[in-house]
């Protein structure tokens, strides 16, 4: 279980660790007309409104888009390099706002772990579960309670609590076995 716990802070170092961007020079020429920059977000970030964490994933080169809606829950599909999963936004307004929790779902490839092994898995993680589907096929799934006072840094926090699930789900998946004792 420790070993779990120390991945949160290796994934936010990860996070950390990119580069930081080249500082902006005036070019002595003028510069070829290029694409418009995107607009920074307008006002303080809403972790309860689910436009505010797609834009966080459509600017690291997800792409983000609103499947559909259901009674108080937005649907959103992302794909990218990293991984391809859903994020359901529960508890929300009529005009899909305010929502009071988020919940990360990827369909993961590779191995059929047992239920027992599965079980194992869920008894091991502090912040990352697996199920399987009604096909057999194992997924992984991180949950987030969203609250007004969340910032842009808590929504960069749940994506890399959601980066180390993924991780040690496919860790998992390559071998249940030897994953299982060395999670004792």
């Amino acid at each position: 279980m420790t070993r779990k716990l120390l991945l949160l802070p290796a994934a936010l170092l990860c996070l950390a660790a990119a580069p930081a961007p080249a500082p902006k020079t005036a070019p002595a020429k003028p510069a070829a007309k290029s694409a418009p920059a995107k607009a920074a977000p307008a006002g303080p970030y809403d972790a309860q409104n689910p436009q505010n964490l797609m834009e966080i994933l459509g600017s690291a080169g997800a792409k983000v888009q609103t499947s559909r809606r259901e009674a108080d829950s937005v649907f959103v599909t992302v794909i990218s390099t990293a991984a391809n999963f859903s994020l359901q936004f529960a508890g929300c307004s009529a005009q899909g706002r305010a929502c009071q929790a988020a919940l990360f779902d990827s369909i993961l490839d590779g191995g059929a772990p047992t239920l027992a092994q599965v079980n194992g898995f869920n008894q091991t993680s502090v912040f990352c579960r697996l199920y399987q589907d009604k096909t057999g096929r194992p997924h992984a799934t991180y949950a987030a309670l969203l609250v007004k006072s969340d910032t842009r840094e808590t929504a960069m926090l749940h994506l890399a609590a959601w980066q180390g699930c993924l991780g040690e789900s496919r860790d998992f998946l390559r071998d249940p076995i030897a994953y299982l004792a060395n999670a004792a």
